[in-house]
């Protein structure tokens, strides 16, 4: 039992990702989250109002499993097997935290000031955290899928738009790291 309350190396969880997306190619099926957001919408009938909910969701019902098993896993695993003796943090990466305003993680996996539950009595962290929602989710329509779709599923189908929204998460991540963050915080 060690072994699964471990952290395990990048190329051993790395190889099972590799692993599911060749099952997932060899039955033609694509991964992705965020189309399960569609999903959810057709499933309430607002196909009949808004044409691009109108499908065959239920074609897509093994990726609601999917994010059903991400809850329950995460759930799993937070509660149940996590070890945070063993989360290493950069000094520097804390260092730049603390410039913010915050705090270091002190043996939880993430900061109090970003997702601990006083967030929600701040209008302006409450605030951040909907036109964050917002951007993430137009974004992603935008994109065409979200990071996990394209990096992982798209990537290894070899399509360049997936490749180039990668490319633009990438920058759009280093953009909000280095000048927007620092302005919000």
């Amino acid at each position: 039992m060690d072994i699964i309350f471990q952290t395990w190396s990048w190329y051993v969880s790395g190889f099972m990702i590799g692993m599911v997306m060749l099952c997932l190619i060899y039955f033609g099926k694509g991964f992705g989250m965020s189309s399960n957001l569609r999903s959810l919408c057709a499933m309430t009938g607002l196909g009949k109002k808004v044409g691009f909910f109108d499908f065959d969701w239920k074609a897509q019902r093994w990726n609601l499993m999917v994010v059903l098993g991400a809850i329950f896993g995460g759930f799993v695993a937070a509660n149940f097997m996590s070890d945070t003796s063993n989360v290493s943090i950069n000094p520097k990466a804390i260092e730049q935290l603390a410039q913010l305003g915050i705090d270091a993680p002190n043996g939880k996996l993430l900061p109090d000031a970003l997702f601990g539950n006083d967030i929600f009595q701040s209008p302006k962290r409450i605030l951040i955290l909907i036109i964050g929602g917002v951007l993430i989710g137009l974004g992603t329509r935008y994109a065409g899928g979200c990071t996990s779709g394209h990096a992982i599923s798209g990537l290894s189908n070899f399509q360049i738009k997936s490749l180039k929204a990668v490319i633009g998460f990438f920058i759009g991540g280093l953009i909000m790291t280095h000048f927007i963050l620092p302005l919000i915080f």
